[in-house]
C-alpha cells in the first residue's frame, strides 16, 4: 500500500470520512483512499459518459471491486417526475470523502439527463414504467 498514491487528507473539520482512522488500523479495507483527486476526476468523467443501464451497473461494479464502494441507485421513495427523484444511496463506509459523496450522485445525475434511456431503463428494470 505504501508503493501506491493515496488521496491526501482534507483539512481538518472539513470533511467526516475517518481518513485517519483508517489509516490507523491495518485490518481495515483502505482501498478507497487509492481514489485520488485525479482518479475521483477521472471517474466522473466515466459515469458522465455513460449511455447505457449496462455500462452504469458494470461501473457501479467496478467502483465496489477496486474501492469498495457500495452505492445503491434506484427510485426515490417520494414521487418520480425528474431525474433527481432517483435515489442514490452509499453503503457507510470510512475513507469515503464527502465531496466524493456528492460529485459521484451528481455525474450520475448529469448522465441521465444527457441519456433519458439510462433513467427509462433504470426505472424500467425496477418495474416502474411496465404499464406505460
Amino acid at each position: 500500500m505504501n508503493s501506491t498514491a493515496l488521496r491526501q487528507s482534507c483539512p481538518p473539520g472539513t470533511c467526516d470520512c475517518d481518513r485517519d482512522r483508517l489509516l490507523d488500523d491495518p485490518s481495515a479495507d483502505a482501498r478507497i483512499l487509492r481514489l485520488t483527486l485525479h482518479e475521483e476526476r477521472r471517474l466522473i468523467e466515466r459515469l458522465e459518459n455513460v449511455t447505457s443501464l449496462q455500462g452504469l451497473e458494470h461501473l457501479q461494479q467496478r467502483m465496489a471491486e477496486q474501492l469498495g464502494i457500495g452505492l445503491t441507485i434506484g427510485p426515490g421513495i417520494e414521487e418520480l417526475r425528474v431525474i433527481r427523484g432517483i435515489g442514490m444511496a452509499f453503503a457507510p463506509q470510512p475513507g469515503l470523502c464527502r465531496k466524493t459523496r456528492k460529485a459521484i450522485p451528481a455525474a450520475i445525475r448529469r448522465c441521465m439527463k444527457q441519456h433519458p434511456e439510462v433513467a427509462y431503463a433504470l426505472l424500467n428494470s425496477q418495474d416502474l414504467l411496465r404499464d406505460a
